[in-house]
């Protein structure tokens, strides 16, 4: 290996170095200027000047899991839909890119039976 090779990285060297001690520094910093004094009300969960009531720790149902769930199938869905319809126009797209969009959305539409028979699309 020539020098130059070790030259053409000295630049990503310096700024690791660089960086590294920005972030010590700042680590440094914070922990000299921070308060230490701890406020009676710092360890409750909101810190909005309210009591809060009630426990925690709420229940949520499932079902708002699986419905976002859903949501993020359709989302994915989407994002892949409007790219492969721009390939597909092409004219040198073989067949087989439409069966593979068609594998794609046969496996989105059974996660969506199975959402409809869990029920998640029946909001209560």
């Amino acid at each position: 290996m020539s020098a130059s090779y070790f030259l053409d990285y000295t630049a990503v060297l310096v700024a690791a170095i660089v960086g590294s001690g920005l972030v010590l520094v700042s680590f440094l910093v914070a922990f000299l200027v921070a308060p230490r004094a701890k406020a009676p009300k710092k360890d409750i969960p909101i810190e909005c000047g309210i009591e809060p009531t009630g426990p925690s720790w709420p229940q949520m149902h499932v079902r708002y899991y699986l419905f976002g769930i859903m949501f993020l199938i359709f989302a994915v869905e989407a994002v892949f839909l409007f790219p492969w319809a721009v390939v597909f126009q092409s004219p040198v797209v073989s067949s087989m890119v439409f069966y593979e969009m068609l594998v794609f959305i046969g496996i989105l539409f059974f996660g969506l039976i199975y959402g409809w028979k869990k029920g998640v699309l029946q909001w209560n």
